[in-house]
């Protein structure tokens, strides 16, 4: 899920997906906004386009490469049923904004964190010394982060892409029942 870009206060650099979500009332399981942008922004974008945002067994958002971004949510789910009775729900009452489903990849499984911030930081300075901005960042980004981590990034981003298609095919059947 894209998100709002860091800088976007100068910028006003955010991923078209998030104006999306305000008015498609569908369903996203994702390990959180990549942590290359503003978490905190987005989380607060989405709130302002009355997009639901849920934990799914967390309390906190998770941070993509992460478990845990550093910012709470306001709910909680425990199984893929409650996430089907919310969006029965939602159905029910006319909601018409996406529910976000926090799915946090295993701390087991995340990139180390003191790796990630390091790299994060390092890529975004290489970025800015390069005259990287816009929607050319989030490219650069991502391939710095496969470079600087020999492929561990890659590694947990394939975890997260099958551990959120799982989960979706739960919340899928149980919705179907």
């Amino acid at each position: 899920m894209g998100g709002v870009h860091r800088q976007a206060r100068d910028s006003w650099d955010e991923s078209a997906d998030l104006t999306t979500l305000s008015s498609t009332p569908i369903t996203i399981v994702c390990s959180g906004v990549k942590s290359i942008l503003d978490v905190g922004a987005t989380l607060e974008r989405l709130e302002t386009f009355n997009v639901t945002v849920i934990g799914y067994q967390t309390t906190r958002f998770p941070g993509f490469y992460l478990s845990d971004s550093g910012h709470d949510v306001t709910w909680t789910v425990h199984d893929p049923s409650e996430v089907a009775a919310m969006m029965r729900v939602r159905t029910e009452i006319g909601v018409a904004s996406a529910l976000v489903v926090g799915n946090p990849i295993p701390v087991t499984a995340q990139l180390d964190p003191d790796v990630h911030d390091a790299v994060l930081v390092d890529g975004l300075a290489r970025a800015n010394e390069r005259g990287i901005f816009g929607k050319d960042v989030t490219p650069f980004l991502l391939d710095h982060f496969h470079r600087a981590t020999h492929g561990a990034s890659l590694t947990v981003n394939s975890k997260l892409i099958i551990d959120n298609a799982d989960l979706a095919a739960r919340i899928a059947v149980a919705a179907s029942t």
